[in-house]
C-alpha cells in the first residue's frame, strides 16, 4: 500500500515537472518542489492564521494571568493549574502555534523518503538523478564537498542554499528577540507577589536558546537529501515572511512554533 502510495506521489512529482519544464528546463524538478511546498504552506495557511489569532487571545489574558501570578506566586503547581483552568474556560489552546509545523511533517518525510530510496515500488527511482543546477536532487551536502568542493559546481548550490537559511534565521532571531524582550517588559510591569517574580524551572535556558533555534535550518539542510531540502528553505522562508505579516502588531507576542518553519 505505502509503495502504491510512493508511486503515486513520484509521478505527481513528475507531473509538476513536466508542466514547469518549458520554463525551468533541467531544474524542473527543483521547481516542482517548490511549488508543492507552497501548495502544502496555503493549505496550512488557515492553521496559521488560527495560531495568530489564538496568540492575540493569549496576550489578552495575560492581565488576567498576571493577577493569578499575585494570587498564586508562591504555589509554582497551584498557579499552573489556575493558568490551565483559565486557558480551557477561554477555549485557548497554549499548543495551538505548533499545529502548522506538526501538519507539514508528513510532506517533508514523503519528499525525505522518495529522495532517499533508489527504488520506488518495482522500478527503479529515476528522480534521483534530476537536478537543482548542478547538483542531484537525491544527493546531499557531503556527495557536494566529495565532488568538487565547497566552490563546486554542486557545493556552490548548497552555499546559496545555506545563504538563504542564514539570511532567515537572522531575521528570525532578530524578531524573535524583540518579541522576548517586549514580553519580558510586560512582565517585568506586573510584579508576582512575596519574593518576585515567579520563575518557571528552565525558562530562562529556553529563553537564550529559542532565539538560535532558527539556526538549527542550516544543519537539516546540510543532511537530508537535496529535495527535503529544497523543501525545508522554502518552508522556512514562507514561514518567515508568513509570521512577520500575521504577527506585525503583536510586538510582544512569541509564536509557540517560532522556530518550527
Amino acid at each position: 500500500m505505502f509503495a502504491t502510495f510512493m508511486s503515486a506521489f513520484a509521478s505527481l512529482v513528475e507531473g509538476l515537472a513536466d508542466l514547469l519544464g518549458p520554463l525551468f528546463h533541467d531544474s524542473a524538478t527543483a521547481a516542482a518542489i517548490v511549488l508543492f511546498t507552497a501548495f502544502v504552506r496555503l493549505l496550512v495557511h488557515p492553521l496559521s492564521r488560527a495560531s495568530a489569532r489564538g496568540q492575540r487571545a493569549r496576550a489578552a489574558l495575560q492581565p488576567r494571568i498576571a493577577e493569578l501570578r499575585r494570587k498564586h506566586g508562591k504555589n509554582p503547581e497551584k498557579l499552573q493549574k489556575a493558568v490551565m483552568e483559565l486557558h480551557a474556560a477561554e477555549k485557548v489552546s497554549p499548543l495551538s502555534g505548533c499545529l502548522p509545523s506538526l501538519f507539514q511533517l508528513p510532506a517533508f518525510f514523503l519528499l525525505y523518503h522518495l529522495f532517499s530510496n533508489s527504488r520506488i515500488g518495482d522500478e527503479a527511482n529515476s528522480l534521483l538523478t534530476h537536478k537543482l543546477f548542478a547538483a542531484p536532487l537525491g544527493e546531499r551536502w557531503a556527495d557536494a564537498l566529495g565532488d568538487g568542493g565547497v566552490l563546486g559546481a554542486q557545493g556552490l548550490v548548497y552555499v546559496g542554499l545555506f545563504v538563504i537559511v542564514a539570511v532567515v534565521a537572522t531575521f528570525n532571531y532578530r524578531r524573535t528577540k524583540r518579541t522576548m524582550a517586549a514580553s519580558a517588559a510586560a512582565n517585568a510591569a506586573t510584579p508576582a507577589s512575596g519574593d518576585g517574580q515567579l520563575q518557571v524551572p528552565g525558562m530562562g535556558a529556553i529563553t537564550k536558546v529559542m532565539p538560535l533555534m532558527s539556526f538549527f535550518t542550516l544543519l537539516t539542510v546540510a543532511f537530508v537529501p537535496l529535495a527535503a531540502a529544497l523543501y525545508v528553505v522554502t518552508s522556512t522562508t514562507w514561514s518567515a515572511v508568513e509570521r512577520a505579516v500575521l504577527y506585525r502588531d503583536m510586538p510582544g507576542a512569541v509564536p509557540a512554533a517560532a522556530v518550527l518553519g
